[in-house]
């Protein structure tokens, strides 16, 4: 059987919910993140992108390209309540949906709850209930695999949908620019093109064992997408691998207490995740970027779960003490949980201690 796929993704979320609760943003240039000088652009509105504004960009470039920028911050509690009723919306079509952040997801519509009658149809009604809901807009790639799927839902943005149906996905890949294929990145678009790969149809023309010996096991996946071919099924509620928060900071850490300071700040977070989701795991993660960007990580595994608060405090601490003294200033500082595994026993986790 053919499966029907959709992929729906938000448009700009997290900058147009800043737009819908506050009217005075509304038609104005947005960016939800910090605007010191070592913030990042977390999202940007549309009106934004005009101007070349986009995530990851760090606000001082954002600023020097539109100066007429408004910086938000974040409010992540609220996009979590968003992203739910968006959803509980999609369960009401399919449980087979795989949520890939908190404003994008595949849906399998093979045997959609409603029984509409194409998948076209579903992702129109999605969208309406979307809109209506939320009052933000939502956009939709319908087609017979997750690849191409997520590729429709770029062709419209934003609003809108665009369906790539049984047959027609290898000519369609053929006419794009391989950096627009989902899991090819700008570096390895850039190598692709050294070696005169540009598009779909330059990168199908090309044999299995070129793009193997050239990218190793990815290889193999190129060889596939550029033929329109992705036989992955939508996988509800994939296992979470780790848990991790980082933070960039305005001014240099440059001694061991503000460091240690900044260690359990970010394990505090890791650790709010871990009492929500009754998960924990076995390895920590210290992350560290001095000033001059150079990045250090410091890991351990232990032989069962962190079970505390105090322990991933304890563990986290002595690997960050391994960089004392310090080479110089750190602008970053992050925690991470890896090797996760289930805590069923409610008093294996122990609380924060203040």
């Amino acid at each position: 059987m053919t499966r029907k796929i959709i992929h729906i993704d938000m448009d700009a979320f997290f900058a147009s919910v800043e737009q819908r609760d506050d009217p005075a943003l509304r038609g104005r240039p947005v960016a939800v993140g910090s605007a010191s000088g070592r913030g990042v652009v977390a999202a940007a509105s549309y009106e934004a992108r005009v101007f070349g504004v986009r995530s990851a960009m760090p606000s001082v470039t954002a600023l020097r390209r539109c100066p007429d920028l408004v910086f938000v911050p974040h409010r992540f509690d609220v996009y979590r309540q968003v992203s739910r009723q968006i959803r509980d919306i999609f369960e009401d079509y399919t449980p087979l949906v795989e949520p890939l952040s908190l404003d994008e997801a595949y849906l399998d519509v093979t045997a959609n709850l409603r029984g509409l009658p194409s998948a076209t149809a579903t992702a129109s009604e999605i969208r309406a209930r979307i809109l209506d809901a939320t009052r933000l807009t939502a956009s939709a790639g319908i087609s017979y695999n997750k690849f191409l799927a997520k590729l429709a839902s770029d062709q419209n943005k934003p609003n809108g949908q665009f369906v790539i149906p049984p047959g027609t996905g290898e000519g369609f890949v053929a006419g794009l620019p391989v950096g627009r294929f989902h899991g090819i990145g700008p570096k390895t678009a850039e190598k692709m093109n050294a070696l005169g790969i540009v598009t779909g149809a330059d990168l199908r023309a090309r044999q299995l064992a070129f793009l193997q010996s050239r990218f190793g096991k990815a290889g193999g996946w190129y060889y596939r997408i550029a033929r329109g071919e992705d036989d992955r099924a939508v996988t509800p509620d994939r296992p979470r691998k780790s848990s991790g928060s980082e933070t960039t900071f305005a001014q240099d850490l440059t001694t061991p207490d503000d460091v240690r300071a900044a260690v359990r700040g970010q394990a505090e977070q890791v650790w709010a995740w871990v009492e929500r989701t009754r998960t924990s795991g076995r390895t920590v993660v210290v992350k560290a970027r001095y000033a001059d960007f150079r990045i250090v990580t410091r890991s351990r595994t232990l032989g069962s779960a962190v079970a505390s608060f105090d322990e991933l405090v304890g563990v986290a601490e002595r690997l960050v003490a391994t960089l004392f003294p310090l080479r110089a200033g750190i602008r970053l500082i992050g925690v991470t949980l890896a090797g996760m595994v289930e805590l069923d026993a409610p008093d294996q986790l122990a609380l924060p201690v203040a």
